[in-house]
């Protein structure tokens, strides 16, 4: 059974908006993503190395966009098996605002620490 004080359609909505959003963000990125030309007649040495820079910073965004599509997927998983809003760790309920606050999250702030 998931969790008895949510809405199972809110969740899913708010967590379709989510992947929505990281996508959209994941799009708008990609350009910053594209390797960096490294054309010295007209760049200099610093924007080489700010450019390059960006572009890293750029990739762990992207990384971190990526794994919160999978814990997204993971938490449709959860709502099929009727595990949505256990934790993890010891099976009790996770808080109703933690979970308003971070639909993604795994364990109730006992087991967090």
């Amino acid at each position: 059974m998931n969790h008895p004080e949510l809405d199972r359609q809110t969740v899913e909505t708010r967590l379709h908006e989510l992947r929505a959003d990281l996508k959209a963000q994941s799009e708008a990125s990609q350009e910053a993503r594209d390797t960096v030309m490294l054309d010295q007649t007209s760049v200099g040495r610093l924007s080489r190395m700010d450019a390059l820079q960006g572009q890293a910073m750029a990739k762990a965004e992207e990384e971190r966009r990526q794994l919160a599509l999978k814990r997204i997927t993971a938490a449709f998983q959860r709502l099929e098996r009727g595990e949505y809003g256990e934790c993890i760790e010891c099976g009790e309920w996770i808080a109703t605002q933690r979970l308003q606050w971070d639909p993604l999250v795994l364990k109730c702030i006992e087991c967090a620490d």
